[in-house]
Protein backbone atom coordinates (compact mmCIF):
# COMPACT_ATOMS: atom_id res chain seq x y z
CA UNK A 1 0.00 0.00 0.00
CA UNK A 2 1.46 3.54 -0.97
CA UNK A 3 1.88 5.62 1.92
CA UNK A 4 0.07 8.45 1.72
CA UNK A 5 1.71 10.94 4.73
CA UNK A 6 4.92 12.10 2.82
CA UNK A 7 5.25 15.24 0.88
CA UNK A 8 8.28 15.74 -2.21
CA UNK A 9 9.54 17.61 0.45
CA UNK A 10 9.69 14.48 3.38
CA UNK A 11 11.19 12.27 0.63
CA UNK A 12 13.42 14.87 -0.22
CA UNK A 13 14.82 15.00 3.11
CA UNK A 14 14.77 11.17 2.88
CA UNK A 15 17.02 11.19 0.07
CA UNK A 16 18.97 13.37 2.28
CA UNK A 17 19.39 11.34 4.91
CA UNK A 18 20.28 8.49 3.03
CA UNK A 19 23.05 10.20 1.50
CA UNK A 20 24.70 11.29 5.05
CA UNK A 21 24.38 7.92 6.45
CA UNK A 22 26.35 6.15 3.41
CA UNK A 23 28.90 9.12 3.83
CA UNK A 24 29.13 9.63 7.61
CA UNK A 25 27.82 6.69 9.13
CA UNK A 26 28.03 2.98 7.48
CA UNK A 27 31.85 3.69 6.89
CA UNK A 28 32.54 3.82 10.24
CA UNK A 29 29.99 1.89 12.14
CA UNK A 30 31.38 -1.43 12.42
CA UNK A 31 34.41 0.76 14.07
CA UNK A 32 32.08 2.42 17.04
CA UNK A 33 30.73 -0.99 17.77
CA UNK A 34 33.81 -2.19 18.79
CA UNK A 35 35.12 0.98 20.36
CA UNK A 36 31.51 0.85 22.07
CA UNK A 37 30.73 4.60 21.32
CA UNK A 38 30.23 6.85 18.26
CA UNK A 39 32.79 9.68 17.13
CA UNK A 40 31.87 12.96 17.72
CA UNK A 41 32.74 13.92 14.47
CA UNK A 42 29.70 12.22 13.23
CA UNK A 43 27.61 14.49 15.84
CA UNK A 44 28.92 17.52 14.27
CA UNK A 45 28.23 16.04 11.05
CA UNK A 46 24.82 15.35 11.82
CA UNK A 47 24.59 19.53 13.08
CA UNK A 48 26.27 20.73 9.62
CA UNK A 49 24.22 18.78 7.78
CA UNK A 50 20.65 19.94 9.59
CA UNK A 51 19.43 16.74 11.29
CA UNK A 52 19.79 18.35 15.27
CA UNK A 53 17.79 20.49 16.39
CA UNK A 54 15.03 20.48 13.66
CA UNK A 55 12.17 21.78 15.54
CA UNK A 56 14.28 24.30 17.28
CA UNK A 57 13.78 27.93 16.41
CA UNK A 58 16.38 29.03 13.48
CA UNK A 59 17.17 32.10 15.57
CA UNK A 60 19.07 29.74 17.86
CA UNK A 61 20.24 27.60 15.07
CA UNK A 62 17.55 24.67 14.26
CA UNK A 63 15.08 23.71 11.39
CA UNK A 64 12.11 25.41 13.18
CA UNK A 65 10.32 22.90 11.54
CA UNK A 66 7.52 20.87 14.03
CA UNK A 67 6.14 18.46 11.46
CA UNK A 68 6.99 15.20 13.54
CA UNK A 69 7.57 13.65 9.62
CA UNK A 70 10.69 14.95 9.22
CA UNK A 71 11.44 13.09 13.13
CA UNK A 72 9.50 9.98 11.43
CA UNK A 73 11.66 9.79 8.40
CA UNK A 74 14.91 10.04 10.66
CA UNK A 75 14.04 7.23 12.58
CA UNK A 76 13.31 5.24 9.63
CA UNK A 77 16.56 5.72 8.23
CA UNK A 78 18.65 5.41 11.12
CA UNK A 79 16.56 2.02 11.67
CA UNK A 80 17.04 0.63 7.93
CA UNK A 81 20.79 1.47 8.42
CA UNK A 82 21.30 -0.45 11.74
CA UNK A 83 22.55 3.13 13.21
CA UNK A 84 21.56 2.73 16.56
CA UNK A 85 24.20 4.23 18.05
CA UNK A 86 24.21 7.63 16.75
CA UNK A 87 21.19 8.24 18.97
CA UNK A 88 19.94 11.77 17.02
CA UNK A 89 15.78 10.59 17.93
CA UNK A 90 16.73 10.78 21.82
CA UNK A 91 18.36 14.07 20.81
CA UNK A 92 16.09 15.85 18.88
CA UNK A 93 12.66 14.13 20.29
CA UNK A 94 13.52 13.38 23.67
CA UNK A 95 15.76 16.03 25.30
CA UNK A 96 14.96 18.82 22.47
CA UNK A 97 11.50 19.43 23.30
CA UNK A 98 12.47 20.05 27.04
CA UNK A 99 15.42 22.65 26.29
CA UNK A 100 12.42 24.70 23.97
CA UNK A 101 9.40 24.32 25.38
CA UNK A 102 10.81 24.81 29.13
CA UNK A 103 13.79 26.78 28.47
CA UNK A 104 14.31 30.25 29.74
CA UNK A 105 16.07 32.86 27.34
CA UNK A 106 18.98 32.83 29.03
CA UNK A 107 19.07 28.52 28.65
CA UNK A 108 17.90 28.62 25.36
CA UNK A 109 20.83 31.44 24.12
CA UNK A 110 23.36 29.04 26.13
CA UNK A 111 22.89 25.61 25.39
CA UNK A 112 20.54 25.57 21.50
CA UNK A 113 23.15 26.56 19.31
CA UNK A 114 25.57 23.77 20.15
CA UNK A 115 22.70 21.48 20.79
CA UNK A 116 22.32 21.88 17.07
CA UNK A 117 25.58 22.17 15.76
CA UNK A 118 26.37 18.88 17.43
CA UNK A 119 29.21 20.47 19.81
CA UNK A 120 26.65 19.55 22.61
CA UNK A 121 25.72 16.08 23.10
CA UNK A 122 22.68 15.92 25.16
CA UNK A 123 21.04 12.83 27.88
CA UNK A 124 18.52 12.40 29.95
CA UNK A 125 19.04 11.04 33.44
CA UNK A 126 15.69 9.52 35.05
CA UNK A 127 17.00 5.64 35.79
CA UNK A 128 18.20 4.63 39.11
CA UNK A 129 19.58 1.38 40.57
CA UNK A 130 16.45 1.01 42.55
CA UNK A 131 13.91 3.24 40.28
CA UNK A 132 12.70 2.55 36.57
CA UNK A 133 9.42 3.23 35.25
CA UNK A 134 8.46 4.18 38.57
CA UNK A 135 9.17 7.49 39.49
CA UNK A 136 7.99 7.26 43.22
CA UNK A 137 11.40 5.44 43.48
CA UNK A 138 14.09 8.49 42.84
CA UNK A 139 16.44 8.84 45.75
CA UNK A 140 18.68 11.20 44.06
CA UNK A 141 18.08 14.62 45.78
CA UNK A 142 19.32 18.06 45.77
CA UNK A 143 19.30 20.63 48.38
CA UNK A 144 18.82 24.12 48.41
CA UNK A 145 22.29 25.62 49.12
CA UNK A 146 20.91 29.60 47.95
CA UNK A 147 22.75 30.34 45.23
CA UNK A 148 22.90 27.15 44.03
CA UNK A 149 21.79 23.69 44.53
CA UNK A 150 23.83 20.70 46.25
CA UNK A 151 23.21 17.43 43.65
CA UNK A 152 23.86 13.88 45.18
CA UNK A 153 23.01 10.53 43.55
CA UNK A 154 23.07 8.48 40.69
CA UNK A 155 21.78 6.82 37.53
CA UNK A 156 21.90 3.96 35.59
CA UNK A 157 21.30 3.05 32.20
CA UNK A 158 21.97 6.57 30.67
CA UNK A 159 21.92 6.86 26.42
CA UNK A 160 24.83 9.24 25.98
CA UNK A 161 26.01 8.66 29.43
CA UNK A 162 29.69 8.75 28.36
CA UNK A 163 29.57 11.14 25.28
CA UNK A 164 27.24 13.82 26.63
CA UNK A 165 28.10 17.34 27.71
CA UNK A 166 24.69 18.30 29.01
CA UNK A 167 22.98 16.33 31.29
CA UNK A 168 18.84 16.62 32.12
CA UNK A 169 18.77 15.24 36.19
CA UNK A 170 15.32 14.13 37.66
CA UNK A 171 15.83 15.00 40.85
CA UNK A 172 14.05 15.36 44.57
CA UNK A 173 13.81 18.54 45.47
CA UNK A 174 11.87 18.43 48.20
CA UNK A 175 11.20 15.67 51.25
CA UNK A 176 7.45 14.51 49.84
CA UNK A 177 6.59 11.58 48.45
CA UNK A 178 5.87 10.01 45.57
CA UNK A 179 6.45 11.21 42.34
CA UNK A 180 5.87 14.95 43.74
CA UNK A 181 8.55 17.21 44.71
CA UNK A 182 10.72 16.33 41.48
CA UNK A 183 13.01 18.88 39.56
CA UNK A 184 14.52 18.94 36.12
CA UNK A 185 18.27 19.99 36.93
CA UNK A 186 20.74 20.55 33.94
CA UNK A 187 24.51 18.75 35.14
CA UNK A 188 27.53 20.41 32.42
CA UNK A 189 30.05 18.32 31.54
CA UNK A 190 33.16 18.85 34.05
CA UNK A 191 31.50 20.44 37.38
CA UNK A 192 33.22 19.58 40.30
CA UNK A 193 31.67 15.83 41.74
CA UNK A 194 29.98 15.04 38.39
CA UNK A 195 31.62 11.69 37.59
CA UNK A 196 30.84 8.97 34.76
CA UNK A 197 31.09 4.88 35.67
CA UNK A 198 31.37 2.31 33.28
CA UNK A 199 30.29 2.72 29.76
CA UNK A 200 28.29 -0.33 30.11
CA UNK A 201 28.30 -3.88 28.33
CA UNK A 202 24.97 -4.40 26.81
CA UNK A 203 23.79 -7.42 24.33
CA UNK A 204 23.17 -4.80 21.27
CA UNK A 205 23.47 -1.05 20.42
CA UNK A 206 27.00 -1.64 21.28
CA UNK A 207 28.23 2.02 19.57
CA UNK A 208 25.49 3.68 21.88
CA UNK A 209 27.46 4.91 24.90
CA UNK A 210 25.19 3.85 27.66
CA UNK A 211 26.61 4.87 31.53
CA UNK A 212 26.10 4.93 34.98
CA UNK A 213 26.40 8.55 36.06
CA UNK A 214 27.40 9.90 39.80
CA UNK A 215 26.59 12.75 41.74
CA UNK A 216 28.46 13.69 44.90
CA UNK A 217 28.16 17.50 46.66
CA UNK A 218 27.50 18.43 42.64
CA UNK A 219 26.86 22.32 42.74
CA UNK A 220 24.20 22.88 39.83
CA UNK A 221 23.52 27.06 39.92
CA UNK A 222 19.82 28.02 40.12
CA UNK A 223 19.86 29.27 37.29
CA UNK A 224 19.92 25.69 35.70
CA UNK A 225 16.47 24.58 37.07
CA UNK A 226 14.50 23.63 33.73
CA UNK A 227 11.08 24.20 33.82
CA UNK A 228 9.02 24.67 37.16
CA UNK A 229 10.38 23.59 40.97
CA UNK A 230 8.59 20.50 41.48
CA UNK A 231 6.99 20.32 38.23
CA UNK A 232 9.31 17.44 36.91
CA UNK A 233 6.34 14.64 36.82
CA UNK A 234 3.97 17.01 34.53
CA UNK A 235 6.88 17.91 32.41
CA UNK A 236 7.92 14.32 32.37
CA UNK A 237 4.66 12.78 31.42
CA UNK A 238 3.86 16.05 28.54
CA UNK A 239 6.80 14.73 26.15
CA UNK A 240 6.83 10.95 26.88
CA UNK A 241 4.39 10.31 24.13
CA UNK A 242 6.78 11.91 21.56
CA UNK A 243 9.51 9.59 22.79
CA UNK A 244 7.24 6.23 22.28
CA UNK A 245 6.30 7.46 19.10
CA UNK A 246 9.85 7.69 18.20
CA UNK A 247 10.52 4.25 19.68
CA UNK A 248 7.14 3.05 17.54
CA UNK A 249 8.79 4.24 14.17
CA UNK A 250 12.00 2.68 14.83
CA UNK A 251 9.93 -1.03 15.67
CA UNK A 252 7.80 -0.95 12.21
CA UNK A 253 10.98 0.08 10.33
CA UNK A 254 12.65 -2.36 11.50
CA UNK A 255 10.31 -4.89 11.11
CA UNK A 256 9.61 -4.03 7.70
CA UNK A 257 13.32 -4.06 7.32
CA UNK A 258 13.93 -7.25 8.09
CA UNK A 259 11.07 -8.98 6.10
CA UNK A 260 13.12 -7.04 3.24
CA UNK A 261 15.99 -8.99 3.59
CA UNK A 262 14.38 -12.45 4.43
CA UNK A 263 12.53 -12.34 1.82
CA UNK A 264 15.37 -11.77 -0.47
CA UNK A 265 17.06 -14.10 1.82
CA UNK A 266 14.79 -17.12 0.91
CA UNK A 267 14.82 -16.37 -2.58
CA UNK A 268 18.29 -17.29 -2.74
CA UNK A 269 18.73 -20.17 -0.13
CA UNK A 270 18.03 -23.23 -1.42
CA UNK A 271 17.55 -26.81 0.54
CA UNK A 272 16.51 -30.29 -0.87
CA UNK A 273 17.45 -28.82 -4.27
CA UNK A 274 15.14 -25.93 -4.37
CA UNK A 275 15.02 -21.93 -2.81
CA UNK A 276 13.63 -21.98 0.10
CA UNK A 277 10.97 -19.69 -1.20
CA UNK A 278 8.94 -22.64 -2.41
CA UNK A 279 8.36 -24.12 1.23
CA UNK A 280 4.79 -23.70 2.15
CA UNK A 281 5.51 -23.10 5.38
CA UNK A 282 7.84 -20.17 4.82
CA UNK A 283 5.70 -18.55 2.18
CA UNK A 284 3.07 -18.82 5.22
CA UNK A 285 5.75 -17.21 7.73
CA UNK A 286 6.56 -14.46 5.37
CA UNK A 287 2.84 -13.74 4.69
CA UNK A 288 2.38 -13.89 7.83
CA UNK A 289 4.46 -11.22 9.12
CA UNK A 290 3.86 -9.54 5.74
CA UNK A 291 0.27 -8.55 6.83
CA UNK A 292 1.16 -8.15 10.85
CA UNK A 293 3.90 -5.69 9.24
CA UNK A 294 0.98 -3.81 7.16
CA UNK A 295 -1.58 -3.90 9.35
CA UNK A 296 0.72 -2.23 11.98
CA UNK A 297 1.93 0.74 9.32
CA UNK A 298 -1.61 1.53 8.66
CA UNK A 299 -1.84 2.17 12.67
CA UNK A 300 1.53 3.74 12.93
CA UNK A 301 1.31 6.20 10.26
CA UNK A 302 -2.01 7.41 11.29
CA UNK A 303 -0.53 7.92 14.93
CA UNK A 304 2.32 9.81 12.67
CA UNK A 305 -0.06 12.41 10.98
CA UNK A 306 -1.92 12.66 14.41
CA UNK A 307 0.76 14.03 16.15
CA UNK A 308 2.42 15.97 13.38
CA UNK A 309 -1.26 17.51 13.67
CA UNK A 310 -0.72 18.25 17.84
CA UNK A 311 -3.67 15.39 17.99
CA UNK A 312 -2.33 12.64 19.17
CA UNK A 313 -2.96 11.43 23.25
CA UNK A 314 -1.11 9.41 25.89
CA UNK A 315 -3.01 6.34 25.21
CA UNK A 316 -2.44 5.48 21.10
CA UNK A 317 0.85 6.58 21.28
CA UNK A 318 1.27 3.89 24.54
CA UNK A 319 -0.86 1.70 21.85
CA UNK A 320 1.60 2.49 18.75
CA UNK A 321 4.76 1.92 21.13
CA UNK A 322 4.08 -1.65 22.61
CA UNK A 323 3.03 -3.08 19.68
CA UNK A 324 5.00 -1.95 17.43
CA UNK A 325 7.99 -2.64 19.22
CA UNK A 326 6.48 -6.50 20.01
CA UNK A 327 6.05 -6.86 16.59
CA UNK A 328 9.42 -6.12 16.10
CA UNK A 329 10.34 -8.55 18.49
CA UNK A 330 8.59 -11.13 17.26
CA UNK A 331 9.77 -10.68 13.39
CA UNK A 332 13.31 -10.64 14.44
CA UNK A 333 12.69 -13.96 16.17
CA UNK A 334 11.52 -15.41 12.67
CA UNK A 335 13.58 -13.72 10.30
CA UNK A 336 16.57 -15.13 12.45
CA UNK A 337 15.20 -18.70 12.14
CA UNK A 338 14.41 -18.58 8.33
CA UNK A 339 17.94 -17.35 8.00
CA UNK A 340 19.13 -20.72 9.91
CA UNK A 341 22.52 -21.05 11.44
CA UNK A 342 23.63 -17.75 9.18
CA UNK A 343 21.40 -15.72 11.49
CA UNK A 344 23.19 -16.30 14.33
CA UNK A 345 26.21 -15.24 12.95
CA UNK A 346 27.19 -11.46 13.92
CA UNK A 347 27.93 -10.30 10.51
CA UNK A 348 24.49 -11.10 9.18
CA UNK A 349 22.14 -7.58 8.99
CA UNK A 350 19.23 -9.45 11.31
CA UNK A 351 21.58 -11.00 13.67
CA UNK A 352 22.46 -7.45 14.98
CA UNK A 353 18.39 -6.48 14.58
CA UNK A 354 17.95 -9.18 16.64
CA UNK A 355 19.91 -7.97 19.60
CA UNK A 356 19.99 -4.31 18.65
CA UNK A 357 15.73 -4.13 18.97
CA UNK A 358 15.56 -6.11 21.48
CA UNK A 359 15.33 -3.22 23.85
CA UNK A 360 12.76 -1.62 22.62
CA UNK A 361 9.83 -3.13 24.39
CA UNK A 362 11.90 -2.31 27.73
CA UNK A 363 13.46 1.60 27.15
CA UNK A 364 10.83 4.49 27.00
CA UNK A 365 8.35 2.68 29.24
CA UNK A 366 8.06 -1.61 29.41
CA UNK A 367 5.40 -3.16 27.07
CA UNK A 368 3.61 -4.19 30.66
CA UNK A 369 3.71 0.18 31.67
CA UNK A 370 2.14 1.04 28.21
CA UNK A 371 -0.43 -2.07 28.93
CA UNK A 372 -1.75 -0.58 32.21
CA UNK A 373 -1.56 3.20 30.92
CA UNK A 374 -4.10 1.57 28.20
CA UNK A 375 -6.10 -0.35 30.59
CA UNK A 376 -6.69 2.09 32.93
CA UNK A 377 -7.80 5.08 30.32
CA UNK A 378 -10.73 2.31 29.42
CA UNK A 379 -11.23 1.18 32.86
CA UNK A 380 -11.05 3.21 35.93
Amino acid sequence: MKRQIFTEDHEAFREMVRTFLAKEVTPYYEQWEKDGIVSRDAWRAAGKQGLLGLAVPEEYGGGGQHDFRYSAVLAEEFTRAGAAGLAVGLHNDIIGPYLTTLGTEEQKRRWLPGFCSGEIITAIAMTEPGAGSDLQGIRTHAEDAGDHWVLNGSKTFISNGILADLVIVVARTTPEGGAHGLSLLVVERGVAGFERGRNLDKIGQKSQDTAELFFHDVRVPKENLLGELNGAFVHLMTHLAQERMGIAVAGIAGAEHLLEITSSYVKEREAFGRPLAKLQHIRFEIAEMATECAVTRAFLDRCIADHSAGALDAVHASMAKWWATELHKRVADRCLQLHGGYGYMAEYRVARAFTDGRIQTIYGGTTEIMKEIIGRSLLD
